[in-house]
């Protein structure tokens, strides 16, 4: 499968999104009405969203965090192809098995301390 094809789809629901960017539901609804962001819709009309997605989330964290007033934000990534890879990962494209890699060390790492986590739920999916 295509790495953008797979960045692409919608696997994260709000709470997994919120844990993930740090960002309040309120926030991330926010940024939808002002079209930053277009998560998708599931039949029960609830948001699913995208690894692009959360990356552009993070990138609006980011470009809030250095004073970016909304109008600016609309600017920066209006120049920005929403494909684009997150800072963290220093401009690097993932490869597939860096990526289930990644999201396998996420899993094991998210019940640790006897604490279980949303996001194993979400990432346990991807393991069979």
């Amino acid at each position: 499968m295509d790495n953008s094809i797979r960045r692409s789809m919608p696997l994260f629901s709000m709470g997994i999104v919120q844990k993930l960017t740090g960002l309040t539901a309120r926030q991330i609804r926010y940024y939808e009405e002002n079209e930053l962001i277009h998560p998708e819709r599931t039949e029960g009309n609830r948001r699913v969203f995208s690894f692009n997605d959360v990356d552009r989330l993070l990138d609006i964290k980011s470009l809030l965090d250095e004073g970016v007033n909304l109008a600016g934000i609309r600017r920066v990534l209006s120049k920005k192809p929403v494909e684009a890879n997150h800072p963290v990962t220093d401009k690097k494209t993932l490869s597939d098995a860096e990526l289930m890699k990644y999201l396998k060390n996420e899993l094991v790492s998210a019940g640790k301390f006897g604490k279980a986590s949303l996001i194993q739920g979400e990432l346990s999916r991807f393991f069979q």
